[in-house]
């Protein structure tokens, strides 16, 4: 339905951004146990007319209030499952600045489906059922969340209508003003219109007297100073491939910098995986993951070394650490520079869309925060990002709690071009994100699998490095290994030292990588993939 959404602005006329703003913000009703509404919303995209990569950082900070020290007095030095952990949302204001910057369409032309779905209902779908019932408990917590998702104290049944009332309504009243908007002042007074609803008109003030009134510290002004940063994405070379990431505010580096330990790698000599192919990638998935923790966070706050942590002297000289026949049985240690894994309980994560136009732009956008970990505003039908999840209250990690200081998202979508291609290409999955789409990608253009190929190989997934979500547990050697992957290669692996745990055959907890392989050129050919593992749909024509 999000794809249909998408698919739709495109016939009417309208671009990839356009088509991918539809998509993101139907997430937010059609897998809302997984994307809020007023969540978070990274987006890389790439504009033909300009001809030029940008990021739109899709994350807000902690409020200015933000007291750290109550974590460590009142909650053990962890980040509660409350309205505590809510920032700044930032999605409606990264929608709204993609539009502003480079789509053709007002909100309420793109929002109209989100609507609809909202209200009208969409049949519950198995994966979405069982979310709830593995998160049934955390969603009793609030009143306003077990509404919604638990109506009459049940799952909603397969097959059954679900309805979101009052997110169709705080949806349509951002439409209704935007319409409104546009008539005083065009299609920017429109988007203007559509931002001020929320930020500061009576959503904003909605969120504010139920932050107030439960003990949360987001505040007024918090919300109408905000704007997302739009910023040049970080950008590596890989084999004459330019991938372009989320900077440090996310886990974007890992991805970067995972590629260029690999870039000195005969992988294809290797054979697509094999035991040495996989050793390899999951060691240098660890080193990476092992700076990931000691470097990256929010850069105004914490200066982080990127120049050298993707420099190919640097990743080299990390490279000649990775054994090939014995896996590091923890977290490495990180580089010097000088200047309980939740999947077992269904941790939830996030979503993902990709677009292409005819005109060659491309959208690339990882829309997330679920909905059973912080309250829903009561009346207005979408928690408020509760990202924070992703801080350390150890003031002394690079992506610890403080005011003003955004979380390190783990969404981060990501694009690779060429002088002929553009390949928008992400993941939901939390920690695993990176590693699917590290594995995709190198499906695709190592080993010159068509995309959905890519996309459904077999995958692994390292566990061995502190999960981005409190209470940041980490299983170390743990290396999950989907079955489709023979035994034989799973016991090679095993006495290299890996600590091999068995997923299914293909299992959702591995990712679900959405990928598009487009020639530059208009009228050309597009090819898109969709990943089974979970729900989703690819459509080109």
């Amino acid at each position: 339905m999000a794809t249909h959404a998408a698919a739709e602005v495109l016939r009417d006329g309208g671009n990839a951004i356009d088509a991918g703003v539809a998509a993101g913000i139907a997430l937010g009703v059609l897998e809302s146990e997984l994307v809020s509404f007023a969540g978070v919303a990274p987006i890389i995209l790439y504009s033909a007319e300009h001809d030029h990569v940008m990021s739109i950082s899709g994350v807000g900070p902690w409020p200015k209030r933000t007291d750290p020290t109550v974590f460590l007095r009142e909650h053990d030095g962890q980040v509660p499952a409350s309205i505590l952990r809510s920032v700044v949302p930032a999605a409606p204001d990264a929608w709204i600045t993609a539009l502003e910057r480079y789509g053709t369409m007002n909100f309420d032309q793109v929002a109209h489906f989100a609507v609809d779905y909202a209200a009208n209902g969409f049949h519950m779908y198995p994966l979405m059922a069982e979310l709830i019932e593995k998160n049934r408990r955390n969603f009793e917590r609030f009143a306003s969340n077990a509404a919604i998702y638990l109506p009459g104290g049940t799952v909603p049944k397969i097959g059954e209508l679900f309805f979101q009332t009052d997110l169709a309504q705080s949806i349509q009243h951002m439409a209704d003003e935007a319409r409104a908007g546009a008539v005083r002042g065009g299609r920017a007074g429109g988007l203007m219109a559509a931002r001020h609803a929320f930020y500061r008109g009576d959503l904003a003030k909605a969120i504010i007297d139920h932050q107030t009134s439960e003990g949360g510290w987001l505040r007024a002004d918090d919300l109408s100073e905000f704007r997302v940063d739009v910023e040049q994405p970080l950008k590596i070379d890989f084999h004459g491939t330019q991938v372009h990431g989320c900077g440090a505010w996310s886990q974007g580096v890992m991805l970067l910098e995972t590629l260029k330990l690999l870039e000195g790698v005969d992988l294809q000599a290797l054979d697509h995986n094999s035991a040495d192919y996989l050793h390899v990638i999951t060691e240098a998935i660890k080193l990476a993951a092992a700076d990931r923790e000691q470097y990256v966070g929010d850069p105004r706050h914490v200066d982080v070394p990127l120049d050298r942590l993707l420099s190919s002297a640097y990743c080299g000289a990390r490279r000649a650490l990775i054994d090939m026949e014995r896996a590091s049985p923890v977290m490495p240690e990180h580089g010097e520079i000088a200047v309980k894994e939740p999947p077992i309980a269904g941790q939830m994560d996030t979503s993902y869309v990709c677009v292409v136009d005819r005109l060659g732009n491309a959208f690339s956008a990882t829309p997330s925060d679920s909905s059973y970990n912080v309250p829903v505003v009561p009346g207005l039908g979408f928690v408020v990002s509760g990202r924070g999840s992703q801080s350390w209250v150890d003031h002394t990690h690079a992506s610890s709690v403080a005011p003003g200081k955004r979380p390190r998202l783990t969404p981060n979508p990501a694009l690779a071009m060429t002088r002929d291609r553009v390949i928008p290409f992400g993941s939901p999955g939390g920690d695993v994100q990176t590693q699917a789409m590290l594995q995709v990608f190198l499906n695709n253009l190592v080993f010159g699998m068509d995309v959905q190929t890519a996309v459904d190989a077999p995958r692994i997934a390292s566990y061995s490095f502190p999960s981005s979500f409190t209470p940041h547990e980490s299983e170390p050697g743990v290396l999950r290994v989907e079955e489709r992957i023979s035994e034989e290669i799973r016991k090679d692996l095993a006495q290299r030292g890996h600590n091999v745990v068995d997923w299914p055959d293909s299992t959702w907890l591995a990712g679900s990588v959405s990928m598009i392989d487009a020639d530059r050129m208009p009228g050309t050919t597009r090819r898109a993939a969709a990943d089974h593992r979970r729900v989703g749909y690819a459509q080109a024509w």
